[in-house]
């Protein structure tokens, strides 16, 4: 039993690429990593909300990573993928430049945030990990969006049903 407890607490993250940073969400929180689907555009939304899609009968928000950071667009290529996320009860869409890997790493190499860090305010961060030679910014999903973008993606559920009503798949 002692033994148990010596033990380090491990967490598992799934890194992607946006822009030149590596960022990453713990995995608990992916439902799953797909490319691209066809996203159907949504009048009258936020920027960086791409539109909605439909996955297996779900309709989920597709949000744009880099338009909700401010970090310029760029074309999408063949390694761009959707990662689902859940929070809330709620899945989510966020485009990615790239999934790089899933690793492993102790609790205790994660890190406070700054107050910045690659542009992004802490409040959106969970911790900072330096993994060999590499910065790793673990984000904190349910901070992405305030509460107010949280209750307009609520909002969307209107959409959705309607969507689904239609049955419409995109």
């Amino acid at each position: 039993m002692e033994r148990e407890l010596a033990v380090e607490k491990e967490m598992q993250l799934v890194v992607f690429r946006l822009a030149s940073e590596e960022f990453a969400f713990e995995i608990t929180q992916v439902r799953e990593i797909i490319k691209p689907p066809s996203i159907t555009v949504l009048p009258h939304v936020s920027e960086y909300i791409e539109g909605v899609t439909n996955i297996r009968g779900d309709i989920i928000p597709i949000i744009s990573l880099r338009k909700r950071f401010s970090v310029p667009e760029a074309e999408r290529t063949p390694e761009t993928r959707v990662i689902i996320v859940e929070f809330d009860e709620t899945s989510v869409g966020f485009v990615v430049d790239a999934v790089t890997e899933v690793m492993r790493i102790s609790e205790t190499a994660v890190k406070s945030p700054p107050r910045t860090v690659a542009g992004l305010r802490s409040e959106y961060l969970k911790g900072v990990a330096q993994v060999e030679e590499r910065l790793i910014i673990l984000l904190e999903v349910g901070k992405i969006l305030s509460s107010e973008e949280q209750i307009e993606l609520k909002n969307l559920d209107n959409v959705r049903n309607e969507i689904a009503g239609t049955g419409e798949t995109n």
